[in-house]
């Protein structure tokens, strides 16, 4: 059974990493971008393609650059989620996508924005909803677009380095001890699982020590 999961995943590690690297790069980044532009995240994750292309990375340099096209698909997706609200103003709450989010996550944002100002850009990055809502928030206050870059691009390339390094480390151990050592399965999932392990801790640290702010 180990076996049959064994050349089940390398087959997938395959196939990805048979991809063409910057056109893997182009998807991340373009998947980032469109989650944090117009809210697909809500609904298909963008960091999922983001993990699976980081277990297609082959060598150190290829996982700096796919780490760099998914800050950089991340910083402009949150730049034209800034655009919009700022474009949109409060019109964006009332559309077909304003309701889908629900106005007690709008207030949520707006309440916390207010509170926190650049420090709110910077860790709502790591948190579910509200990463694709503030960028749209502060586009609606008279925070300034320079402020707001200056705050959302650290963020972008702390997670980005975040998700890439330790997926494309688990994938790149596994296919070191593929087919040398029993249970190489393990070092992949494993990875996998600490990756989970780390963006659930960090949410909880930030959702704990902002819940003043954050009205929770």
């Amino acid at each position: 059974m180990l076996d049959r999961v064994d050349d089940a995943l390398g087959w997938v590690l395959d196939v990805v990493a048979s991809v063409d690297p910057i056109l893997r790069m182009v998807i991340a980044g373009v998947a980032m971008l469109l989650e944090l532009s117009v809210v697909i995240g809500l609904i298909v994750p963008g960091d999922t393609i983001v993990i699976v292309a980081a277990m297609g990375v082959t060598s150190v340099w290829e996982g700096v650059l796919l780490a760099a096209a998914a800050a950089l698909g991340s910083l402009a997706g949150e730049t034209i989620g800034f655009g919009i609200g700022r474009w949109l103003g409060p019109h964006i709450r009332t559309s077909w996508v304003g309701r889908r989010i629900g106005e007690k996550n709008w207030d949520r944002a707006e309440r916390y924005v207010g509170r926190r100002g650049g420090l709110a850009i910077f860790l709502a990055r790591f948190l579910p909803v509200l990463r694709q809502i503030v960028p749209l928030t502060v586009g609606m206050s008279p925070y300034s677009f320079r402020r707001f870059v200056l705050w959302a691009a650290p963020s972008c390339v702390l997670w980005a380095a975040l998700y890439v390094g330790i997926a494309a480390t688990a994938a790149g151990s596994y296919r070191e001890l593929a087919g040398e050592a029993q249970g190489a399965v393990f070092v992949l999932v494993g990875g996998l699982v600490l990756l989970v392990l780390v963006v659930l801790v960090i949410e909880k640290l930030i959702s704990r020590f902002e819940k003043r702010h954050l009205g929770d």
